[in-house]
């Protein structure tokens, strides 16, 4: 075990003045001594791990009981991992007391680490502890024991397709409740009205029900005989036009009697004259009515004479032929039909309202490119919204998220970077000049010296240049990891010249690098300009990035 002890003594003001000497004296007796002393040790229980095991870090604290003691808190023993935090022992004596606080600190990369000093504020006032040097080695493998294998190449998994089937779930059962509304309202036969089941029956017993029913009206009762003969004509004259298929609605009375004097000499309408009579007489009576306003006392007695006429009417008619039979069943068929055609009209033009209504909402609320990409699919939406992997590439490893794992790259270096770079390692997906590409990269050089960041920036910028991108803006700026490692941005645009100008179109890249003595770690990301999913997953990997600083 290390111990080191740390004395603080707090400052003690005194008066030179023989006034405050007194003042002092004649307080004494009131409020006592007061020990404004404090002490401050840490202690580690040892200076040598292996990878994984646990450093206790102990802070012990001896100070005066009205004292207010702030211990460091969080990630502040960098590059060691804070494990926990344990609240040790408080004792106190008298006006004293003895606070104690244990860090569990442990580290996962071999080498030689120093925990930093840590900040104890006692009063506000702040007190540094010093600092120690830890060694972390690796688990040794014994060889001839253990047996080593070849690494294992990449497996290529399936992409999980759980969102795509909630899509179409979804999809489905946006169809289900169309295709069911438009089912229920235009597709399933419904129960007919009164009104479509009369229109349905032949001519004969259709003319035959409405006569009963204008028998059972209140036409005659409350004198409006207009109404009455009005419909009762016109019931008789509509089942001429049906069942003998004379224009009847249309002709004048005279017009009609001429027309059924025809039938009759052409032998098609086997009535008597005395029938014949009874009806002009009848029509002559409604025109009265109509016309001059007249209330006969034989209304009720016209309508039996009618029902008459058209029992003697159908039965005068001869019984049809099969051709006739089937020519009126093929005209039901095709009005069937007709009528079916309508109904998946209706029901097809209901759908493509809904469907344009919910696209214009979907525009309205989203935006046109929004909904364009979700229903057709765009390339980085589909990175962006897809399943990231979040893994460590090389060594000194670089740490970050991506859309899709990054596929290590065998990179043939030239003569002279030969000559310099013992290892390097490097992990690439999509092209630089495609529409989307991020790339991770670690070098280990032969000489322990510090990184040339402006020469890597260079050769990366050369190398866009040799895929064709022209016209590149570049700009730098500092760049600090989620974990505080700070590094190098350089950022900025070019043109990619395609065919033909029309067809180029501009790029966007940024240029991450990190390093320390020996080593050097790179991320370069590009994607197209004005690709907004492109810019979210940018900002995503940015976010996510971390790198370790110790080769």
């Amino acid at each position: 075990m290390r111990m080191k002890r740390l004395k603080l003594k707090g400052q003690s003001s005194t008066a030179p003045m023989v006034l405050m000497t007194l003042l002092c004296l004649f307080l004494l007796p009131f409020v006592g001594w007061s020990q404004t002393d404090s002490k401050i040790s840490t202690d580690v229980d040892t200076l040598s791990i292996k990878i994984g095991e646990q450093i206790k870090y102990t802070i012990t604290v001896e100070t005066d009981s009205t004292d207010v003691v702030h211990f460091p808190e969080g990630q502040t023993f960098s590059p060691l991992e804070t494990v926990e935090a344990i609240i040790g022992d408080t004792i106190k004596n008298n006006n004293r007391v003895i606070l104690q606080r244990i860090y569990a600190l442990t580290q996962f990369d071999s080498g030689a680490y120093t925990i930093p000093p840590q900040r104890i504020a006692i009063n506000e006032q702040p007190f540094f502890t010093d600092s120690f040097n830890i060694k972390v080695a690796d688990v040794a493998v014994d060889t001839t024991k253990q047996k080593m294998y070849d690494i294992k190449p990449l497996m290529q998994v399936e992409r999980s397709n759980a969102e795509l089937w909630k899509t179409l779930l979804w999809v489905l059962l946006g169809l289900l409740i169309v295709g069911g509304l438009v089912y229920w309202f235009f597709l399933r036969k419904k129960p007919l009205t009164e009104e479509e089941i009369v229109a349905l029956l032949p001519p004969y017993d259709r003319a035959l029900l409405e006569l009963k029913k204008l028998e059972n009206s209140r036409y005659l009762i409350q004198d409006e005989y207009k109404k009455y003969y009005s419909e009762l004509t016109d019931i008789v004259r509509l089942y001429l036009e049906d069942e003998i298929h004379v224009s009847a609605m249309e002709s004048t009375t005279g017009q009609l009697m001429t027309k059924l004097e025809m039938l009759k000499d052409a032998g098609e309408l086997k009535l008597d004259d005395e029938t014949l009579q009874q009806f002009q007489n009848i029509l002559q009576t409604a025109d009265l009515v109509k016309f001059a306003k007249s209330r006969p006392a034989t209304a009720e007695q016209d309508r039996k004479i009618v029902e008459q006429i058209v029992v003697k009417t159908h039965d005068a008619l001869p019984e049809p032929t099969e051709e006739e039979l089937l020519l009126n069943e093929e005209y039901l068929e095709e009005l069937a039909k007709k009528k079916q055609r309508k109904r998946i009209y209706w029901a097809a033009a209901i759908f493509a309202g809904l469907v344009f209504l919910g696209a214009g909402a979907s525009i309205a609320y989203y935006g046109f490119k929004q909904v364009r990409d979700t229903v057709f699919g765009y390339p980085t939406k589909d990175l962006l919204e897809g399943e990231w992997v979040s893994s460590s590439y090389g060594f000194p490893p670089v740490e970050l998220e991506t859309p899709d794992v990054l596929v290590r790259q065998e990179v043939k270096l030239p003569p002279e970077a030969e000559e310099l770079v013992k290892e390097l390692q490097s992990f690439s997906y999509g092209s630089y000049v495609g529409i989307f590409s991020v790339s991770a990269s670690s070098a280990i050089y032969k000489e322990e010296k510090d990184p040339d960041f402006s020469a890597a920036v260079g050769a990366t910028l050369a190398t866009f240049e040799g895929l064709g991108l022209k016209n590149i803006i570049t700009k730098q700026e500092e760049f600090t990891t989620k974990s505080g490692v700070k590094g190098l941005k350089t950022f900025g645009t070019g043109t990619v010249m395609g065919p033909s100008e029309d067809q180029s179109k501009k790029a966007k890249y940024t240029i991450l690098s990190f390093g320390g003595k020996g080593f050097m770690q790179q991320v370069v990301i590009t994607w197209e300009d004005g690709d907004d999913y492109a810019e979210q997953i940018v900002d995503r990997i940015l976010n996510t990035l971390d790198v370790k600083t110790q080769a």
